[in-house]
């Protein structure tokens, strides 16, 4: 029992770790995509993202993120909070990150900022062990007493560690493109004192904002198309989420493909993986999304797709003076109407 149940445990480790949680909805969760992201708007800013991946399927995904992020004018920087929560597995298996995040953004010019971000996280890991179910806790001896191999006698635990991420972000009006790279330090994430390494991921993104102000759509209604994109890779995944949402204020409607159809993935064939379909709502203060992914890749509708809710909410906080610098200020375009 005990070569099954360390095996049992390299596995949940190492393997089932290789990639990190994912949103579709990933401009409505932009810290998370890249720390550069943070203090990108006049306002505070409160998001929140929940998904349920693959719910069919006992015990699926289940990820959580929630976030703070202001921008501090008069220091050309901007500051935010994160926590984040991935719940996998008939067993608990629960990774939870909390964070701290800083940019600091130089305006180029009159019409272009670059900004970067540092993303400085701790973690914690652990499994629930009451979940778990072993052959011969179903045995018993001639005394009529359960075995003394117990899944709580073995050397077990949780799992600590800080977490570093970094990127950087160029925008103006209408375009944005940036990167970022995750896990830089490569923490150890394994419950059992070996050696499970979370890999670096690096993530290329951009995309543009196009308003529609001919034909149909007037100006008494603000409407928006935004193509954009999201590359990402991490040991020996990669992964790309292209699409476009449409917004006519106040309701905003993507759609997203996620894969790489010509590229055969070597971890899981994930080559094909999701058509991404979203709904959402855009006032002057909050902002509400929900989408739903179908299943394209092997695995099919007997996962039950991915259903993800979003909110966001923009707290407006004025100071006693509009400085001529917060005027200059150039928000990124991506997660604003106006």
């Amino acid at each position: 029992m005990g070569k099954k149940f360390t095996i049992l445990f390299l596995l949940i480790s190492g393997a089932l770790v290789a990639q990190d949680p994912e949103f579709s909805q990933y401009y409505a969760a932009p810290l998370y995509l890249n720390p550069a992201f943070t203090g990108t708007t006049f306002d505070h800013r409160f998001m929140a993202s929940y998904r349920n991946q693959w719910p069919n399927i006992a015990r699926g995904y289940v990820s959580y993120a929630f976030s703070y992020d202001y921008n501090l004018h008069d220091y050309n920087s901007g500051v935010g909070f994160m926590a984040t929560v991935d719940k996998a597995g008939t067993a608990g298996m629960k990774s939870s990150q909390f964070s701290f995040l800083y940019s600091y953004q130089w305006n180029v010019n009159d019409k272009w900022v670059i900004s970067s971000g540092l993303n400085f996280g701790y973690a914690f890991r652990s499994i629930d062990f009451n979940r778990l179910l072993f052959g011969d806790q179903l045995q018993f001896d001639s005394q009529g007493t359960t075995p003394s191999d117990d899944p709580a006698l073995f050397n077990l635990g949780n799992a600590n560690y800080f977490d570093f991420s970094a990127g950087m972000l160029a925008y103006n009006k209408t375009f944005w493109l940036g990167f970022a790279s995750s896990h830089i330090n490569q923490p150890n994430r394994s419950l059992l004192n070996e050696e499970a390494s979370l890999p670096i991921k690096t993530t290329f993104h951009g995309g543009v904002r196009i308003p529609l102000d001919r034909g149909p759509f007037t100006r008494d209604k603000m409407s928006v198309l935004s193509p954009s994109f999201v590359y990402k890779m991490q040991g020996k995944f990669s992964q790309l989420d292209v699409g476009a949402y449409f917004l006519y204020e106040p309701v905003a409607i993507g759609l997203w493909y996620r894969g790489i159809p010509i590229k055969q993935n070597v971890v899981d064939n994930m080559s094909r993986d999701a058509v991404v379909v979203i709904l959402g709502f855009q006032f002057e203060k909050i902002e509400m999304g929900y989408s739903y992914d179908f299943t394209v890749s092997e695995l099919g509708a007997i996962s039950g797709g991915t259903h993800e809710v979003s909110l966001q909410y923009k707290l407006d906080i004025q100071t006693h003076t509009r400085t001529k610098k917060k005027q200059r200020y150039i928000p990124c375009p991506t997660f604003n109407k106006r």
